[in-house]
């Protein structure tokens, strides 16, 4: 199996960043094997998941420094779920609108409906999807649509203005891949590491810098869509799963790291979450007269969650809590919030 996702990992990233993050993201114990030496959908997504996993480090430097002192204690790092936000919104460019720009590369690579969570509070609804062939293994996606029809009509205008210049980044390559994917649920090593480094720009911004004007009154209402407008589908954060995030949550506020107030906690108990604040990133805008103009924004962040099992009477089929909570999910949002 690891032979596989290390191949698949190499081909996109290089052999050296590979072993890194070979070394330093936990992998599952056991994943379905082709008999013909494919690479199966499972291990397709958990390599795509390692290289955007490396990608948000490479965006985040509080969440490397994390993950850097975890890598010189000799410990490793178990990604548990990578979030996205999407804009269900009929002007959205070529991009198909909200979250069925990422179910129609999720399905094919396994992964399965876990969760609807209303977030009426940020004008959102979020949707987490598990992988069905090692659910507690391979890390989820929670993916978040925005309503921009929640809000005023100048705010719709300037949504339509940002999203209305979006590229559609799946390729006809890609969705061929994907097609035969799904039929087969596994693909010559080769065409899975093409896929994998053909999937990965789905994952940036689809849309062209955003006027000024624009970004600030998308501000003046939602922190969330005036995030989108700066970042797009990026990661908004990727998430560690740890054994207490109570104590995980002290000892980085002792190292003087950016670090949420509370850490929030599920309506069961089962699930609790904190996260460092969003690090700050320099973005381009479009100025009152065509300009260029840069200011610093919030970017993305790095997130960490303790799942407790369930009682044993409620265990099947899964022993770990996989789902979410919406106070939680609207409580964690406020990290890029926090750095406007």
């Amino acid at each position: 199996m690891s032979s596989n996702i290390s191949s698949l990992l190499t081909a996109n990233v290089g052999a050296t960043r590979a072993a890194q993050l070979m070394s330093l993201v936990t992998l599952p114990a056991s994943l379905p094997q082709d008999p013909h030496g494919r690479a199966t959908r499972a291990e397709i997504a958990q390599a795509l998941n390692m290289v955007l996993f490396g990608g948000i480090l490479e965006r985040v430097p509080t969440g490397r420094a994390y993950t850097d002192d975890v890598a010189a204690a000799g410990g490793k790092v178990t990604f548990d779920h990578g979030a996205l936000r999407t804009v269900k919104w009929r002007d959205n460019g070529a991009l198909p609108e909200g979250e069925a720009a990422f179910t129609r590369i999720l399905r094919p690579l396994g992964y399965v409906l876990n969760g609807t969570y209303p977030l009426d509070r940020i004008g959102m609804t979020g949707r987490s999807y598990a992988h069905a062939d090692a659910p507690e293994d391979i890390a989820q996606f929670f993916v978040s649509e925005f309503h921009p029809e929640r809000f005023s009509e100048d705010f719709r205008a300037a949504v339509s203005r940002v999203t209305g210049s979006s590229a559609d980044p799946l390729t006809p390559r890609a969705q061929t891949l994907l097609w035969q994917l799904e039929r087969d649920g596994a693909l010559a090593v080769a065409d899975g590491a093409e896929l994998v480094g053909l999937l990965v720009p789905c994952f940036e911004r689809q849309h062209a810098a955003p006027r000024l004007a624009d970004y600030e009154a998308l501000l003046r209402e939602s922190a969330e869509m005036a995030w989108i407008a700066t970042e797009g589908n990026a990661f908004n954060h990727a998430t560690d799963r740890v054994d207490d995030v109570f104590a995980l949550a002290e000892q980085q506020k002792r190292l003087g790291r950016p670090m949420k107030d509370k850490v929030e906690v599920s309506g069961s108990g089962r699930v609790r979450q904190t996260a460092f604040r969003a690090d700050t990133v320099r973005r381009t805008f479009v100025g009152a007269q065509g300009e260029a103009v840069e200011r610093e924004v919030p970017g993305s962040f790095y997130e960490f969650i303790t799942r407790e099992r369930f009682a044993e009477a409620q265990a099947a089929p899964q022993r770990y809590d996989l789902g979410f909570d919406a106070g939680n999910a609207q409580g964690i949002f406020r990290m890029t919030a926090a750095a406007c």
